[in-house]
């Protein structure tokens, strides 16, 4: 344990060196240089059936997140999210390694990238980053959603529509040394005046020649300060098994008020049907609802603070008794999530101090 304190230490030295190089740098040569810190506490409380759950509920630290951002030159640039909240050992740091990738542009429409990536899988819920969701579908709870990979992604000139290819891992891979799982992923994502798309067709090989196939479409709607986001996902490894025997369907409508306040609804669906990879977490005969709101205050009128409060009620069959989301489960978080831009810190204490 002291070993592995002493390694955080050095870690975090680390980055405050970077962080004084980077922006130096920055300042020089005007390269780009980000590095931020977010983070978020719930109170929770969680019962079933009426009963308090004990181990659900009380303080938690929900996310802490370090994220760095950097051109290394005109065309080349690199993104990294290192999650700190979990109880790993530092010989296991890589797992609580988002993301860490290299993209190469050669020119304005083209992007190839290599490293740690986000699985490209469809829809709006999956989309979000984990720290801005209270809730979600047994779906959600259960993906492997960061892979080691590459893709390759075309965006037209008018920057409206992405068509991506990635090939990774396969979420169904173990640890074991002797199987080595890959996934196929072709991803489109198009914004067309109040309608933004997230749509992929995802091929996840979980056994010798054999792949689960997804179709996730992901649609988002915007009128003014309200938005609908509805996403629709079948799962199966046979082309019949699309047509609604495992799916999930998740959807949210959210309105903003004087750009301080957030209200919003959400409600999703699963139903785990026979022909469902039992290597998903996701088993036979499955069929849960999970329905809710909440609210967020932005007390700055950014996105850098956030208060919240959330509610969901889950009813419904879950055939995994290690489940997220079970029958007559009731889920209250009340929280704080804040986000700090370090190199605009930096630059405005500097500032400062030479005033």
């Amino acid at each position: 344990m002291k070993k592995t304190t002493l390694s955080l230490r050095a870690f975090f030295v680390l980055c405050m060196a970077l962080m004084t190089f980077g922006y130096a740098q920055a300042q020089e040569q005007n390269e780009i240089f980000k590095l931020g810190v977010e983070a978020r506490f719930d109170w929770l409380n969680q019962t079933l059936d009426g009963n308090k759950v004990d181990a659900g509920s009380g303080f938690k630290v929900r996310y802490f997140n370090l994220r760095m951002d950097g051109q290394i030159s005109p065309k080349f640039s690199y993104s990294w999210r290192q999650r700190f909240n979990r109880a790993n050992s530092i010989s296991e740091f890589a797992q609580n390694t988002d993301w860490l990738h290299l993209t190469y542009k050669p020119t304005e429409n083209w992007a190839i990238s290599a490293g740690k990536q986000v699985l490209m899988i469809g829809g709006w819920e999956y989309d979000r980053a984990p720290i801005e969701l209270y809730f979600c579908s047994e779906f959600w709870n259960n993906v492997n959603c960061y892979q080691i990979g590459a893709s390759v992604a075309y965006t037209t000139n008018s920057g409206n529509d992405t068509i991506l290819f990635q090939a990774c891992q396969s979420p169904y891979d173990t640890t074991l040394s002797s199987v080595d799982y890959y996934a196929y992923n072709l991803y489109w994502s198009g914004s067309h005046g109040c309608f933004t798309a997230l749509y992929s067709l995802n091929f996840m090989q979980y056994a010798p020649g054999k792949y689960d196939k997804y179709i996730a479409l992901g649609n988002q709607f915007k009128f003014g300060d309200a938005t609908i986001q509805l996403d629709l996902m079948n799962r199966g490894p046979k082309g019949k098994d699309l047509l609604f025997d495992n799916f999930s369907i998740m959807g949210e409508f959210s309105y903003m008020i004087a750009n301080q306040v957030n209200v919003f609804a959400k409600a999703t669906y699963d139903k785990i049907g026979n022909s469902s990879v039992l290597a998903s977490g996701l088993v036979p005969g499955t069929e849960l609802t999970r329905v809710g709101g909440g609210v967020e205050y932005y007390p700055m009128g950014n996105r850098n603070v956030r208060l919240h409060a959330a509610y969901a009620h889950t009813f419904g069959l879950n055939t995994n008794i290690d489940g997220t989301a079970l029958d007559k489960l009731g889920y209250l978080t009340v929280g704080l999530t804040w986000k700090i831009d370090i190199m605009s810190a930096a630059e405005r204490f500097v500032n400062k101090v030479r005033k």
